[in-house]
């Protein structure tokens, strides 16, 4: 018999054993085989639990947008001014566990599934939507509606190409100088806004 409180567990080392499997892969090119013997379980408990590789990687990427929105509302507690709060949203997107490697990887692999897979291209969508949304949220209370909007664009866009120069790994840069130079975007977008907002 099963052991009582042991589902969430196993789903847990389930949907990090497919981020791993992933990132190791490069690609979506993995089994439920592979990523049960990456959990440590059987294949059957692996089909048990989550019917099938496609819904274990929705609950993979689930579990991946979750975590980046706690840590971002954790990030952005008890802080005051709206360009305090949009560096906490950079420094989020580019934690050591999100900007490692195998995470970056895989989510180049979501990326892809997403040109062929509605429900993951949906929760994408979503991912893309919040991320502008509290970029939004912060930038329209330093400069105009239009202005903000461009701007959340351009900050959104640098984080996905660091992501994707990142996944190349021919020339990667870390996480440190990618909040560097998204922080160098954020402020010279800024710059013509901030005296008149500071005055």
């Amino acid at each position: 018999m099963p052991r009582i409180g042991m589902e969430p567990l196993r789903r847990k080392a389930l949907v990090d054993a497919t981020l791993r499997a992933i990132g190791q892969h490069g690609s979506l090119d993995v089994t439920m085989s592979d990523i049960a013997r990456e959990a440590g379980v059987s294949p059957a408990l692996a089909h048990h639990y989550f019917g099938s590789k496609q819904q274990l990687l929705v609950a993979t990427i689930r579990s991946l947008l979750t975590r980046l929105r706690a840590d971002t509302v954790t990030a952005m507690e008890h802080l005051d001014t709206p360009r305090e709060r949009l560096s906490a949203i950079i420094r989020v997107s580019f934690q050591a566990d999100q900007f490692a490697p195998e995470t970056v990887a895989a989510w180049l692999a979501f990326y892809v599934e997403a040109q062929r897979s509605e429900e993951v291209r949906r929760l994408l969508v979503i991912y893309s939507r919040r991320l502008r949304s509290n970029l939004l949220h912060s930038l329209e209370r330093l400069c105009p509606p239009d202005d903000a909007a461009r701007i959340a664009e351009g900050v959104a866009a640098m984080i996905d190409g660091l992501y994707i120069r990142q996944s190349l790994r021919s020339a990667p840069i870390g996480s440190t100088a990618s909040i560097a130079l998204t922080e160098d975007y954020l402020d010279l977008q800024l710059r013509p806004f901030l005296p008149a907002k500071l005055s």
